[in-house]
């Protein structure tokens, strides 16, 4: 697959997680992101590597673990969005993606993701200073019935 084409793929992605969070009951804009996802999950199974453009790892996929990270933790906790567990090739590619220390050791707590979007919402969320003395978390499981094996 052309460069082009999987920077296509991956693209635009993130603003859908954005519009997803400000426009919070319009179901359209999670429907718009799940779409979005299957099309990267099909991708990932025709592919059946495990990163974007083969076995190691390249620039964008530095580009969209962020990004689906943000989504699992900021959908969780803004909107009660899961990345569905059918979409197996995706929870695979972002298993391998959580075995790296590249990925792990630059990945923002859950509660740095979190506040992050708060304060972007319209008119700023408050704080708590509770929130701030935390011990940070990370995100970093799958669900126990996914096959790594595919």
């Amino acid at each position: 697959m052309q460069d082009k084409e999987v920077a296509t793929l991956i693209e635009n992605l993130y603003s859908k997680l954005k519009l997803m969070l400000l426009k919070r009951g319009d179901d359209s804009k999670a429907h718009a992101l799940l779409a979005h996802l299957r099309k990267i999950d099909e991708h990932m199974r025709r592919k059946a590597t495990r990163f974007l453009t083969g076995d190691t790892m390249c620039c964008f996929d530095c580009e969209l673990m962020p990004r689906l990270q943000h989504i699992r933790v900021a959908g969780k906790y803004f909107v009660d969005f899961e990345i569905p567990k059918e979409l197996s090739a995706l929870w695979r590619y972002m298993y391998h993606m959580y075995q790296l220390d590249a990925f792990t050791q630059s990945c923002p707590a859950d509660q740095d993701i979190i506040n992050h979007y708060k304060l972007q919402q319209v008119g700023g969320m408050k704080m708590k200073k509770h929130e701030e003395l935390e011990t940070p978390t990370f995100t970093t499981s799958i669900p126990v019935d996914i096959n790594l094996e595919d």
